[in-house]
């Protein structure tokens, strides 16, 4: 089993080099699950309470349950993931099943913040892009994909999105054993990541 964690800051690409490596080795080969699945989930908290949480601090992740799931695909077993409502601000009903596979890809933006994650993980690689074009790209995504508004992407990008980074994500990259700068567009980087993992699982020893 060889379990590789992606992380980076907001928009750095991260999810693009992880579903990247996902679409050339297969799905038979690795199974893939992000963070951002595991925040807490505040179902027990009005709308106004939850939308004073600060998403962007590791507390707000839920990663001893985290950890439980990736110990459990070491061991060759099924877990059920979270669904996370960006919009509401809370976990659904529902949940996705992730079977065990020879490759696991984590990927999140403070994965490498936490030991006990970093415990599991057998390649770091940290996505590095500049933080003009990690804000751009998560203007964008929040806007047609979580449901936001300019203005509330902007106050939460410069009240914790950025202090954050600057206390817990950037900090984090010295655990990296790989750093990819400019995430998708590292062709190079990519590849060889690939490589790697290609050469793990043509091993006939691999378990």
């Amino acid at each position: 089993m060889l379990v590789i964690g992606i992380a980076g800051g907001t928009g750095s690409g991260k999810t693009t080099v992880a579903h990247t490596i996902v679409n050339r080795l297969g799905t038979s080969n690795v199974s893939f699950i992000t963070q951002d699945s595991y925040y807490r989930d505040n179902a027990g908290l009005s709308m106004e309470e939850r939308e004073k949480i600060n998403y962007d601090h590791p507390d707000s992740f839920d990663n001893l349950l985290l950890a439980e799931h990736l110990r459990m695909l070491r061991d060759k077993r099924t877990v059920q993931v979270p669904v996370y409502d960006f919009s509401q601000h809370t976990r659904t009903k529902e949940t996705v099943t992730v079977e065990s596979k020879p490759v696991i890809i984590i990927e999140g933006i403070l994965i490498f913040a936490d030991p006990q994650l970093r415990e599991l993980m057998d390649i770091k690689v940290f996505v590095d892009t500049d933080a003009d074009v990690r804000v751009l790209r998560r203007i964008v995504r929040d806007i047609r994909e979580r449901g936001r508004t300019l203005d509330s992407v902007f106050q939460q990008y410069v009240t914790t999105v950025k202090p954050m980074h600057d206390a817990f994500i950037e900090p984090s990259k010295r655990f990296a054993d790989l750093i990819i700068p400019e995430g998708g567009q590292n062709e190079i980087g990519i590849s060889l990541l690939t490589a790697r993992i290609e050469r793990y699982i043509a091993e006939p020893s691999r378990g």
